[in-house]
């Protein structure tokens, strides 16, 4: 593989991480509030999140580069 296209895809996995693990964190934490079963439920939040959230992120970024390169008049390179 390609180290361009490794690192998207190191990229994809840790930035959907980063992400969704606060995000259904908050998302969880309003809906829910601190119950007693709030861990499983954060989790399992997170995993059905993380599934559909990488590949997201893995073909949605270069769409999103190149469209704030357009909004700026600059390459992202």
């Amino acid at each position: 593989m390609q180290p361009q296209k490794k690192f998207h895809l190191v990229f994809s996995f840790v930035m959907g991480a980063m992400m969704i693990f606060l995000m259904t964190l908050v998302i969880t934490l309003v809906n829910v509030g601190l119950s007693p079963d709030f861990l499983a439920r954060w989790m399992k939040a997170f995993g059905v999140a993380y599934v559909v959230g990488v590949p997201v992120i893995y073909f949605i970024a270069p769409i999103a580069r190149k469209l704030t390169g357009k909004i700026l008049g600059v390459n992202p390179g």
